[in-house]
């Protein structure tokens, strides 16, 4: 994982709301491994997104 790039290519702002106590261990875990921020954030919405991809193509009926 240290020899891959993260965020690369054409970037674009995403803000968001989240529990502060996620903020706090993602702040902590960017000092501890020398990863950016933004490199831990987007790295953990590649493996959701990878771990979900059913959500990009399903219809959800929420009713």
């Amino acid at each position: 994982m240290r020899g891959q790039v993260h965020n690369q290519g054409e970037l674009q702002e995403l803000k968001v709301n989240i529990e502060k106590d996620v903020v706090l261990a993602m702040d902590k875990m960017a000092q501890n491994t020398g990863y950016s921020l933004d490199e831990l954030v987007v790295i953990a919405l590649k493996r959701f997104r990878a771990s979900h991809s059913d959500y990009e193509n399903a219809t959800l009926n929420l009713d």
